[in-house]
């Protein structure tokens, strides 16, 4: 039998934690941005403990790397590493654009009542990176899983950030294109104008969660790495990380 996973999320407003385990899902999500510290190790224990198994038991660590906001990035990332080293587990890296994605695809399933199994959709990702600009990039819903087809990147909305991927894709109309995210809350018409496709907003499916980076790594979405190699996604280049003793 596989041994579970825990994933762990702090990278925007949302803290989490989920593990799937005994043919269910036991999750904790709050969105509480200026808690994550406080949060996060509680929620792990209380995932753990729900799912009746030890920090020794996990067959892995998934750990939701970035972009988002750098405090909450720095903390997922320290924690993770952390419970890595207490566990001896590895880790598997998400970005959370990408959880953000398979985020719209499961609620998108759910409302369908599909196993999401359903023709391919792009979802455009963006997460609002404060100072007027977005995190983003698309994805493509491959048998159910959210498949990167541009890297996460950061701009400014009215660089118009999508238009440019759809174009090389040749989209059309007939293609379901669903809109998830914070950064549409406030830049909606900016990321949207000129598009050549009509953009379904999906307003249920602002921030990502745990339970998606879940999937995401059970899907051979992300390859394992040991706690030295785990490096936040900032995306920004002026960012820098205060690396391990010992890390080159």
């Amino acid at each position: 039998m596989t041994k579970p996973l825990l994933a762990i999320d702090t990278s925007t407003e949302n803290c989490s934690a989920a593990v799937y385990a005994n043919e269910q899902l036991y999750q904790c999500v709050a969105e509480s941005p200026r808690e994550h510290s406080q949060r996060l190790l509680p929620f792990v224990d209380d995932v753990l403990h729900k799912a009746g198994i030890e920090l020794s038991q996990l067959g892995g660590l998934v750990v939701g790397c970035g972009p988002g906001s750098f405090t909450g990035v720095r903390i997922g990332v320290s924690v993770g590493q952390g419970l890595a080293f207490s566990g001896n587990l590895a880790i598997y890296p998400i970005p959370s654009l990408q959880a953000l994605a398979q985020k719209c695809i499961r609620l998108n399933a759910a409302a369908s009542g599909t196993d999401a199994q359903q023709p391919p959709e792009l979802i455009l990702a963006a997460i609002d990176a404060r100072m007027n600009e977005v995190y983003y990039a698309v994805y493509e819903n491959v048998n159910g899983i959210a498949v990167a087809i541009t890297e996460p990147a950061v701009t400014r909305p009215e660089e118009n950030p999508f238009k440019a991927a759809l174009a090389v894709l040749n989209s059309r109309d007939s293609v379901r294109v669903t809109a998830a995210g914070t950064g549409w809350d406030n830049y909606s018409d900016l990321l949207a104008k000129d598009l050549p496709v009509t953009v379904n907003l999906s307003h249920s499916c602002r921030l990502p969660e745990a339970q998606d980076m879940l999937t995401l790594a059970q899907a051979g979405q992300s390859k394992a790495v040991s706690a030295e190699q785990l490096e936040p996604l900032y995306v920004r280049n002026e960012v820098t990380w205060k690396k391990l003793p010992g890390r080159n």
